[in-house]
């Protein structure tokens, strides 16, 4: 896999990491439509690639990981370009939701309106000590539209979610980390090296055996507990059936480090 052209977002791979970069910081990363149509495709060529294990979404810059959705862009459409618009988005955000690796948001600065709905769209999210989350959406007379009205609320409680939602209230990374929000909070400086080295702990286990993990808890957290068993269960079987598992356990008895395949 090779890398994109220049652009408001860039591709790369490192090892089984495959790193996604919002590339416009005199913009501070705002989602322009060009910018939602780019990150879309790059998603999409790196789930597709089986040497990709683990996928980042990181950004350019020194300000902010993403301030949500190009106002000035969205200043020059009419209500049809509005609603035009609103398909980029969505297809980019349900995209990033659908990647099967495990996705990490790599977070500094401001992560605001859709700039949070990106992070919260990843399975993890790692976070500089300086980073500001916030949805400021209904002061502008707008809905969040990036999934944060369903994502928030399942992963601090609806309470919590509805106040930060309905004020738009911005929140510190150490109040993220302590909504269990951020996995972890790192100093600015090591931002980077953090979010790799947990990008590294993924990728040490068997990719087969993550991606179905994760996508028993994504598919049966919100059903009853016997339909996420039996989901789980399926997902148990089809590891099983994989290469990576018989490598897994010959490499235990032969005290060696797996090699995987992937298949």
């Amino acid at each position: 896999m090779g890398e994109e052209r220049p652009g408001p977002v860039e591709l790369r791979l490192d090892g089984h990491v495959a790193v996604v970069t919002l590339s416009r910081p005199e913009a501070l990363n705002a989602i322009s439509g060009e910018l939602a149509d780019r990150l879309a495709g790059a998603l999409l060529q790196a789930a597709a690639d089986p040497a990709v294990w683990v996928v980042v979404l990181a950004a350019a810059g020194d300000r902010a990981f993403c301030v949500g959705a190009d106002l000035k862009e969205r200043g020059r459409l009419d209500d049809a370009g509005w609603l035009r618009n609103r398909v980029l988005l969505r297809s980019m955000f349900d995209t990033l939701r659908a990647v099967p690796q495990p996705t990490i948001a790599s977070v500094f600065g401001f992560a605001l309106g859709g700039g949070f709905e990106l992070a919260l769209s990843c399975d993890l999210i790692v976070a500089s000590d300086d980073a500001v989350f916030g949805l400021p959406e209904v002061g502008l007379g707008i809905v969040p539209g990036g999934g944060a009205t369903q994502l928030l609320p399942r992963r601090v409680g609806t309470s919590r979610a509805k106040e930060l939602i309905l004020t738009g209230r911005r929140i510190t990374a150490r109040e993220a980390e302590g909504m269990g929000l951020a996995a972890r909070v790192v100093p600015r400086a090591d931002l980077e090296r953090a979010t790799m080295e947990l990008a590294g702990e993924i990728a040490r286990s068997s990719p087969v055996a993550v991606r179905e993990a994760k996508r028993a808890v994504d598919r049966g957290s919100e059903l009853p507990v016997e339909h996420g068993i039996e989901i789980e269960d399926q997902a148990w079987r089809r590891a099983v059936a994989s290469e990576d598992r018989r490598e897994g356990i010959a490499a235990w008895a032969e005290k060696r480090d797996p090699k995987w395949s992937g298949r």
